[in-house]
């Protein structure tokens, strides 16, 4: 069990989010050595559109085919904040571009996190619940036998509780961030 909990669910999440620091150094990296810095600096722009882009599944999920929505979310997700982590590349300049980029991190692990856990939690009561039908334990005994982790599973559905208010730091401060760059680069 320890191999298929590493294999399919620590692995894919720690490929997932090594990739996308491996890329953002990548991709910052190669901009330098390109003298393509200044391209960087407006990465920011389609790597937020992306991110904004992405809460059409939020929006849309109960409309519409809620799998490919959420391979969607993710994906655009992703390659927003792979975007946006070249934008802010290594320059210490300010302190709330840098809060922006921490909490856009912190939302992004959370994202995965929640994704997988929820994935691991809903296969082991659907896993559990066929062994106990299995056994031949009539449907009450079996909702019984997985009553507890049905309450967990439910429970563990509400991460997006926890999600939401940390997507919405992260956009107060990256709005934070987008206006004092108007302000302070006089483009208002």
């Amino acid at each position: 069990m320890t191999t298929s909990l590493w294999r399919q669910h620590i692995l894919p999440f720690t490929f997932l989010l090594g990739m996308l620091a491996i890329a953002a150094l990548a991709g910052d990296f190669f901009l330098h050595r390109l003298d393509l810095v200044w391209v960087g600096r407006y990465l920011g722009i389609p790597g937020t559109l992306l991110i904004i882009g992405s809460l059409i599944y939020s929006l849309r999920k109960r409309k519409r085919n809620p799998r490919s929505l959420l391979t969607f979310h993710e994906f655009t997700a992703w390659l927003g904040s792979l975007m946006v982590l070249i934008h802010s590349g290594i320059h210490f300049n300010a302190i709330l571009p840098w809060l922006a980029t921490i909490a856009m991190g912190v939302n992004v692990i959370s994202g995965l996190v929640g994704k997988l856990l929820l994935d691991r939690s809903r296969r082991h009561v659907q896993g559990e619940r066929e062994s106990y039908q299995l056994r031949g334990l009539s449907r009450p005994e079996v909702e019984q036998a997985v009553f507890w982790d049905a309450v967990s599973l439910d429970a563990m559905t509400q991460w997006r509780k926890v999600h939401i208010p940390i997507f919405i730091a992260f956009a107060v401060l990256a709005i934070g961030h987008i206006v004092s760059v108007f302000m302070f680069w006089g483009w208002a």
